[in-house]
């Protein structure tokens, strides 16, 4: 993660380095005072970083309620030190810099005012995955020490086994720590963390399986792990048959929230409104292209592994070449690999959602892959700034990330790249209802107005031809991740919309000399950073709607 603070010399030199790096405009005149300026907030936010994490007792992160509350009142120090810096003079990107800072330990702060999810979520404790999440960060929140199993090869080598080992030894003694820990009484947040807990179990069982040769010796550390989670998961759900209470943050919370760490300059009531009109001109427009194509086939669903196969690799080859011909953005070549590393396995069904939409038309979904493009230049494109080379906590990025990707879908639709197979519109729409039905969904959970059972029902009921379903494995997962995460829900959609306006205000202001090219490429090197603020950037001004939110 972040490295302790270097001394001022070293650090004015990997400063003066990422600068030079650094895309034209982004950064200011040098040599601000110390202390104060720019440098001043990156020494910060070094410090910050280690502070944010908990502190660790025999390779045991401590959650317990005597170090939250340290950890809660040593914050402000932190809080203050950043209040003490005034970016207004600074260029707008290093503003942001300042604003993705306070954004984070907002973020902390509502964790120990309101989320608590030590207290209140079980799965919050899981911390062993084997399936690898197509964010900078994975989605919600997790204890330190994530053992990313997905990240290595198998059979685990000596030196890979050593250090997985410490992550799978934490786990026992993480989870007997929770049974303490966890003292809350939101009810969704006991019940529906059952199957994470479960993942956790069935990952354990699969490396176990796993363990051969020099890696063997792990094997009895694992099997604890796996005792310990089974164990848990038992405690857990008798735990949950008592519990009553709403799992909902409430709407002056979640307004807080928007604002003040997701940086989404509008309010639940808004959002509501906003999801609301996506989900009617989604399946408006939806029934439009219904009766356009009336006289086609239907789409079917490949129907064999080959054909699957097939269709990937045909897919792939023509994204890419519709990306390259038509000047969307810059390929590069570790792009095509990216995107063929995901090509997923044959299922006869039945089918979730996303292979509902996948399985019609493999291109389609390529476009919300755009994700992996994004991991992509994490590890191959220099950060814009010396803040930015770390990934933002609380999902931050995930108006850019996710909002990106979603509008992705239909800005490529809009471009022609399925003019060809116009029975593909359709399935754009479903995916466009499918985002708000969900997001409506997360904004009356999170105000109290239904329980994750209810908006999952109401998801499924919003989402047309039966493609998401109640006896599924998708609604509910994905509801529980937006009432642990307020914000995600909506920010695929939420994210869309404020990339909408900043693509219509980069069109309006270069006229005939806007390409698309250009405008991706520029914002591909700003870096994961809020929709919000990477319009403040790429357009210079600050909307009506970012000067409230910012109050600067």
């Amino acid at each position: 993660m972040i490295s302790r603070e270097p001394s001022v010399l070293l650090m004015s030199v990997c400063l003066l380095a990422a600068m030079a790096a650094t895309p034209a405009g982004l950064h200011a005149s040098p040599d601000p005072p110390k202390g104060s300026g720019y440098d001043g907030l990156v020494t910060l936010f070094r410090d910050w970083r280690a502070f944010q994490k908990p502190k660790v007792a025999d390779g045991v992160p401590d959650y317990r309620p005597a170090a939250m509350a340290a950890q809660q009142r040593e914050l402000e120090a932190y809080r203050k030190r950043l209040a003490a810096i005034d970016p207004s003079a600074w260029p707008i990107p290093q503003q942001v810099d300042w604003n993705l800072v306070r954004a984070e330990m907002n973020g902390l702060d509502f964790d120990h005012r309101v989320l608590q999810p030590w207290a209140n979520d079980p799965a919050f404790y899981c911390t062993v995955f084997f399936e690898e999440s197509d964010q900078p960060a994975r989605e919600g929140p997790f204890a330190l020490g994530a053992v990313e199993l997905w990240s290595y090869k198998y059979p685990l080598s000596a030196d890979d086994a050593a250090k997985i080992a410490p992550g799978i030894r934490a786990v026992p003694a993480l989870l007997a720590q929770a049974k303490t820990n966890l003292t809350g009484n939101r009810r969704d947040m006991w019940v529906y963390s059952v199957a994470n807990l479960k993942q956790q179990a069935k990952d354990l069982a699969e490396l176990a399986g796993k363990l051969t040769g020099p890696s063997a010796s792990l094997k009895a550390d694992v099997d604890k792990a796996r005792a310990a989670t089974d164990d848990f998961v038992a405690w857990v759900d008798a735990q949950s048959k008592t519990k009553t209470g709403p799992s909902g943050v409430g709407i002056e919370n979640y307004d807080w929230y928007l604002k003040n760490v997701q940086l989404v300059p509008y309010t639940w009531a808004e959002e509501v409104a906003l999801m609301q009109r996506e989900l009617g001109r989604a399946r408006a427009l939806l029934a439009m292209e219904e009766l356009k194509n009336r006289k086609l086939p239907p789409q079917q669903p490949a129907a064999s592994a080959q054909e699957f196969d097939d269709k990937f690799n045909a897919a792939v080859d023509a994204y890419m070449a519709f990306l390259k011909d038509n000047e969307i953005l810059t390929v590069k070549d570790y792009m095509d690999p990216a995107l063929r590393a995901r090509k997923g396995t044959f299922s006869p069904g039945p089918l979730e959602f996303f292979s509902e939409v996948d399985y019609r038309d493999r291109e389609v979904m390529l476009t919300h892959d755009y994700h992996w493009f994004d991991k992509q230049f994490l590890v191959h494109e220099p950060a814009a700034t010396p803040i930015r080379k770390e990934t933002l906590l609380y999902n931050i990025f995930n108006t850019r990330t996710e909002g990106h990707a979603t509008g992705w879908e239909e800005w490529m639709m809009q471009a022609g790249m399925f003019d060809a197979r116009p029975r593909t519109h359709e399935l754009i729409y479903i995916l466009v209802a499918q985002r708000a039905a969900r997001s409506l969904g997360e904004l009356y959970m999170q105000s109290n107005q239904m329980s994750l059972e209810q908006a999952a029902a109401f998801a499924c009921a919003n989402v047309p031809r039966n493609y998401l379903r109640l006896n599924g494995n998708l609604v509910r997962g994905e509801q529980f991740i937006y009432l642990q995460q307020p914000g995600y829900g909506t920010c695929y959609l939420m994210g869309k919309i404020q990339l909408d306006r900043l693509l219509a205000e980069k069109k309006a202001e270069q006229g005939d000399q806007f390409t698309m090219k250009a405008f991706m490429d520029d914002f591909n090197k700003r870096g994961m950073i809020p929709a919000s603020m990477l319009r403040w950037e790429m357009t210079g001004k600050k909307s009506p709607e970012l000067e409230k939110m910012l109050g600067r």
